[in-house]
C-alpha cells in the first residue's frame, strides 16, 4: 500500500486549505493554541510518514485472519470484523492516492497486486497440475470454461477454479486443500474493483457524501437478504461489494476529514444502533456456524460498518507506537511490509502444518497412549504455533515481490523503515513512506 500525504485539517496551521465541509456541525475539540497549534484529534495528522494507529489494526487484522481460519471460531467475526476493517484502511489509502491522477494511482495498485498473486498461483497451479487436476475435464467448471477461467489467477476480475477434492484424504495434504488454498482470493477479486471503481466512487461521495456512503448498506439490504437472487459468481462479487462497499467509503469519509466533522457521541451512538441491529439481524438468520457473520451478509455489513467507525472516530494518528506497543513496533512494521504475502499464504501454510505434526507421532517417546491422547487434544494449538514459523518463511521465500511490484529494493525481513542516504551528510534517516 503507498501513503501519500494526508489532507491538511487546519487551514490555519497549514497554510492551505482543510477538508471540506459537508454541513455537519463541528465536534468540540481542544483548543490548539493550548496543543501546541494542532487540535488532537484532528484527522488526518499532518505532514508525510505512516500513520501507526492504522498500520496497528491492518495487524491485528490479519493476525485474526489466521486464527480464524485455525480455529473456525465464528465468535472472532464479531469481536473484530478483520475484513471490513482492512476494506476501510485501503479505502483511505486510496482516497489520499486519488489526489494524483486516476489512472496513475489504478495502475501503481495493480501493479502493487499482481505479481504477489501471480507468485502464489505459481506454485498453487503447480500442485493443482502435479496432484493431477486437469480443468478441461473439471465438471464443476465446465471444460473448456474452466481454462479460460485460469486468467482469474493472472487477473482476479472472477473467481479462479480448482478441484474441490484432489488426492486421497489420507495424502499428504488434505483432499480439500486446493479449496482451502484459494479461498482468500475473493478478497484479491473484491480489492481490485474497488479500486477500479474508486475514482468514481470518491467523486460520488464528494459530491453526495451521505448517499454515498450508505447505499451499500441499501444494495447488502437487497442482494444479501435473497430479496434479489444474483445466480453464481456473479452474485457472490456483487455480494462482496455490497457487504464491504460501506467500510471503503468509510476509508473515503475518515481520509476527507467528514467523520470529525460530526459530534462523536452522535456518531458513536448511532454506529452503536447499527452494530445492534447487525446482531439483532444474526440472531434471526444463524447460518451453519452459528453466529459467523461470513454467513449473514446484512449483519456482517451492519456491524463492521458500524466497527469500523468507532474505530476511525478514536483514530490517534500515532507517528510512533505509544507506551508498551511500541514492543511490538517492528511485527507491526513487517506485517504491513508484507501484508499481501501473509494473506495470499497462510491458508496454504496452516494446511502444510498437518504433515510437519503428523511427524511427531512417529517420535520414540510419544508412542505411549497417553502420550499420544495429548497431542491429539492440543494439535490445533501446536498448528498455531508453527504455522507462524512457515509464514516468516514464506515472507523470506516470496515477500521480496511485494518489494519489486512496488519498484523498492528488494529486502528479505522488511521489519524497519527502509533508510535513505540524505545528500552532503552521513546520517542516514527513515522516508516518510
Amino acid at each position: 500500500m503507498t501513503h501519500g500525504n494526508p489532507i491538511p485539517t487546519s487551514s490555519a496551521a497549514s497554510g492551505l486549505p482543510g477538508p471540506p465541509s459537508y454541513g455537519i456541525p463541528q465536534q468540540r475539540t481542544t483548543d490548539p493554541a493550548a496543543t501546541g497549534g494542532t487540535a488532537p484529534d484532528a484527522a488526518p495528522r499532518q505532514g508525510g510518514g505512516r500513520d501507526r494507529y492504522l498500520d496497528l489494526l491492518r495487524s491485528i487484522a490479519l493476525v485474526r485472519v489466521v486464527v480464524y481460519h485455525l480455529f473456525g471460531w465464528a465468535w472472532l467475526t464479531v469481536l473484530f470484523p478483520s475484513m471490513g476493517v482492512m476494506f476501510a484502511l485501503a479505502g483511505a489509502l486510496m482516497a489520499r492516492s486519488l489526489k494524483r491522477p486516476a489512472l496513475g494511482v489504478i495502475r501503481g495498485r495493480i501493479r502493487r497486486l499482481l505479481p504477489p498473486l501471480w507468485a502464489f498461483s505459481a506454485v498453487v497451479l503447480a500442485m493443482m497440475f502435479a496432484g493431477g487436476w486437469n480443468p478441461l475435464k473439471d465438471p464443476d467448471h465446465g471444460g473448456t470454461w474452466g481454462l479460460i477461467d485460469l486468467f482469474n489467477y493472472v487477473f482476479p476480475v472472477g473467481a479462479p477454479p480448482f478441484p474441490w477434492h484432489l488426492g486421497a484424504k489420507s495424502g499428504l495434504l488434505e483432499d480439500t486443500w486446493a479449496v482451502q488454498a484459494a479461498g482468500p482470493l475473493w478478497y484479491l477479486r473484491a480489492y481490485l474493483w474497488f479500486v477500479i471503481a474508486s475514482p468514481l466512487l470518491l467523486w460520488a461521495f464528494r459530491r453526495a457524501p451521505w448517499p454515498t456512503l450508505l447505499a451499500p448498506l441499501g444494495l447488502t439490504a437487497v442482494v444479501g437478504t435473497g430479496l434479489v437472487k444474483i445466480p453464481g459468481e456473479t452474485g457472490n462479487a456483487v455480494t462482496d461489494f455490497a457487504v464491504y462497499g460501506g467500510c471503503w467509503v468509510l476509508g473515503f469519509a475518515h481520509q476527507e476529514g467528514l467523520l470529525k466533522q460530526i459530534p462523536r457521541y452522535l456518531s458513536i451512538s448511532c454506529a452503536a444502533l447499527l452494530m445492534a441491529f447487525g446482531l439483532w439481524w444474526a440472531s434471526g438468520h444463524l447460518g451453519p456456524d452459528g453466529w459467523d457473520l461470513n454467513d449473514i451478509p446484512l449483519a456482517q455489513a451492519a456491524w463492521s460498518f458500524g466497527f469500523v467507525v468507532v474505530l476511525l472516530q478514536y483514530s490517534p494518528s500515532w507517528r510512533e507506537l505509544p507506551g508498551r506497543l511500541a514492543r511490538w513496533d517492528t511485527l507491526v512494521t513487517l506485517s504491513n511490509n508484507r501484508a499481501v504475502t501473509i494473506y495470499l499464504w497462510h491458508n496454504l501454510l496452516i494446511m502444510a502444518t498437518v504433515p510437519i505434526l503428523d511427524l511427531l507421532y512417529e517420535l520414540p517417546f510419544l508412542q505411549s497412549d497417553s502420550a499420544v491422547s495429548a497431542l491429539d487434544t492440543t494439535y490445533t494449538i501446536w498448528m498455531f504455533v508453527l504455522v507462524w514459523p512457515l509464514i516468516g518463511a514464506a515472507i523470506l521465500a516470496f515477500g521480496w515481490v511485494e518489494d519489486v511490484a512496488a519498484k523498492r529494493k528488494p529486502r528479505l525481513w522488511p521489519n524497519s523503515a527502509p533508510r535513505m542516504r540524505v545528500r552532503g551528510s552521513r546520517r542516514r534517516s527513515a522516508p516518510g513512506s
